[in-house]
């Protein structure tokens, strides 16, 4: 029986399509590592340039296994991957449940549509401590950056029942976190006549669930009947909200929805509840002129984030930043970058430094060292002489460091 590898790119919601591929997987065995495999499955991720550039460098690494490629990268940069010969099998996310029969084939695509909705119920994650759970698919919102929405296709929810059944069965299985994902996860709903908070409440009333995580959210998606959820114990006091930028300038310019005065007021709100915050940042960008930077590093200051997932801007075909001028030199970019990620690091050390009781699902071992993370999703490193793999813990005496929390 042959043995295939899946390597994963990208956001969660690629991580809950590679558990849905191992469940649709029938007549083959996952191994856990390249090395033995005779099948790899690529499932790839584009939204930047250094993606696309992550993903070809391990395909032609690779080169000596059967590669099939998938995922978002399938749609744009599938067809040139097969035309090289660097991969066997090409295909689309509405595809993933016909895994079995296309990994047989040679020279093969099958992108699919941008319609699709799984209904398929993961009953395990492999590796895993937590539970990924995608609630809805695509993206309606137009940022003038973003391919996205051309490899997803529009925001559309999956079916709430299954949502639901999936949660109690993992829940029955032992797991207890669950992090809802998908390409636009505040969107939840909008086609459902139903909203991301109503789904949060009956997913507290599963026997089980301990702690839910929420993925990225728009700053206009933060409603009341959301707000009057952050005080509810199963929620983690954790949120990431995707900001994008802090210059209204900028916002305009990518096409935003939100705005910095709203975004401060909202962000303030929320670290009143006790929430640790963090966001998605694009430096370099078109039309980000130092004058520009300047305001929008002032703004970063007075916001209570805690966390940050950064990037330097890189134009992607078929989207509408890609055709403007103002470019910004790369290293320009990345001292921004660099900038932007000291501030937030102190910002997060401070935070840390108001020493609270952390609850800690504890997820890996290494070098006589577990790890974990927090309800404030910071990481911490644990000394212990028992097996305290995938349990629960409970910590007040513990080593703040600037790299991470220490219990020894």
């Amino acid at each position: 029986m042959k043995k295939v590898y899946f390597k994963t790119f990208g956001c969660r919601t690629n991580q809950f399509d590679t558990q849905v591929m191992i469940k649709s997987l029938k007549d083959y065995i996952v191994v856990p590592n390249e090395r033995d495999a005779d099948i790899v499955v690529v499932n790839s991720c584009t939204v930047t340039n250094g993606a696309d550039v992550s993903t070809r460098s391990y395909v032609n690494k690779h080169s000596d296994k059967k590669i099939i490629f998938t995922g978002c990268g399938a749609l744009s940069k599938g067809k040139e991957l097969l035309a090289d010969n660097r991969v066997s099998v090409v295909f689309g996310h509405s595809e993933k449940s016909n895994i079995s029969e296309f990994i047989q084939k040679e020279n093969f695509i099958k992108i699919g549509d941008l319609d699709h909705i799984d209904d398929i119920i993961v009953s395990d994650f492999v590796g895993k401590s937590r539970a990924f759970i995608k609630i809805q698919e695509g993206c309606d919102f137009e940022c003038s950056y973003c391919i996205i929405p051309s490899v997803r296709g529009g925001a559309r929810s999956h079916d709430e029942s299954l949502i639901l059944s999936q949660i109690k069965l993992l829940a029955d299985n032992g797991y207890k976190e669950f992090i809802l994902t998908g390409t636009n996860v505040g969107s939840y709903g909008k086609d459902k006549d139903s909203t991301i908070a109503k789904l949060l409440k009956k997913i507290s009333l599963i026997k089980g669930v301990k702690r839910v995580r929420v993925g990225s959210l728009e700053p206009i998606q933060i409603d009341d009947e959301f707000i009057e959820l952050l005080s509810e114990s199963w929620m983690a006091k954790h949120l990431h909200i995707a900001l994008q930028h802090t210059s209204n300038t900028m916002l305009s310019i990518m096409k935003r929805r939100n705005n910095f005065e709203d975004d401060i007021k909202l962000l303030q709100t929320i670290s009143s509840k006790g929430y640790a915050i963090g966001s998605d940042y694009i430096v370099g960008h078109s039309g980000e002129s130092e004058n520009v930077w300047r305001e929008a590093v002032d703004n970063i200051h007075n916001l209570p984030l805690t966390h940050i997932h950064p990037f330097t801007y890189s134009p992607r075909d078929h989207t509408h930043s890609a055709t403007l001028k103002n470019h910004i030199r790369g290293d320009i970019a990345k001292q921004r970058l660099k900038e932007l990620k000291s501030i937030i690091d102190e910002k997060n050390y401070q935070f840390r430094l108001q020493k609270k009781p952390l609850h800690i699902l504890v997820e890996s071992y290494h070098d006589g060292v577990y790890s974990g993370y927090d309800q404030f999703f910071n990481k911490i490193k644990i000394k212990s002489d028992k097996d305290i793999k995938s349990t629960w813990i409970l910590v007040d005496d513990y080593v703040v460091t600037r790299e991470s929390n220490i219990v020894k």
